[in-house]
């Protein structure tokens, strides 16, 4: 049996040593994170919003391309987030993923199609909803999981997006954390 807490009204959490922190200080920390969360998300869309209304902040980055691959242009980074210029040929695709950072994203130039899955089993998802992605779209989100999708360019001209991710750049090579299966359907 769990000991009463000594406020009324006052829950407690608990471990098999006895009476930890007060409930109230957990609900607390949980609103300041919740806060904490949403302010970074408020500042990366505003960011991404200036970046799109300003796409000459981009002329002077020379942008990396291989083939019809997309790829990326690290525009900054530091130990809390990685700030990335993505091109993106007609058909170039990333593979099925959810990752392991925040995520947020806005397309400077075209368009892209982003396809949302749900989980199957472990490692194969079924498509849940696809979506166009157009010049001006910005996207937030926490690693809240599972946030599984892949981008598409099926247009037939180069789109241009920057993401905002955090991870430190020089830890993990990318935001991806596991990468998927599509379903036999």
């Amino acid at each position: 049996m769990a000991p009463s807490p000594r406020f009324a009204g006052e829950a407690h959490a608990f471990n098999n040593e006895g009476p930890m922190l007060p409930e109230l200080a957990f609900r607390e920390l949980s609103r300041v994170t919740s806060a904490l969360g949403n302010a970074y998300l408020d500042h990366a869309r505003a960011t991404l919003n200036t970046i799109i209304a300003r796409p000459d902040l981009l002329e002077g980055v020379a942008l990396e391309r291989n083939g019809q691959r997309y790829t990326r242009t690290l525009l900054f980074g530091d130990s809390q987030m990685s700030v990335w210029a993505i091109l993106w040929p007609p058909g170039a695709k990333t593979s099925i993923h959810d990752h392991h950072c925040s995520c947020c994203f806005g397309v400077v130039r075209g368009t892209l199609s982003e396809l949302w899955f749900r989980p199957v089993d472990a490692r194969q998802v079924a498509v849940e909803a696809i979506a166009r992605r157009e010049k001006g779209f910005v996207a937030a989100m926490l690693p809240s999981g599972p946030n599984i999708h892949q981008m598409v360019n099926e247009g037939t001209e180069d789109a241009l997006s920057v993401h905002i991710y955090g991870f430190d750049h020089t830890r993990h090579e990318s935001s991806i954390h596991v990468e998927y299966e599509l379903a036999a359907q």
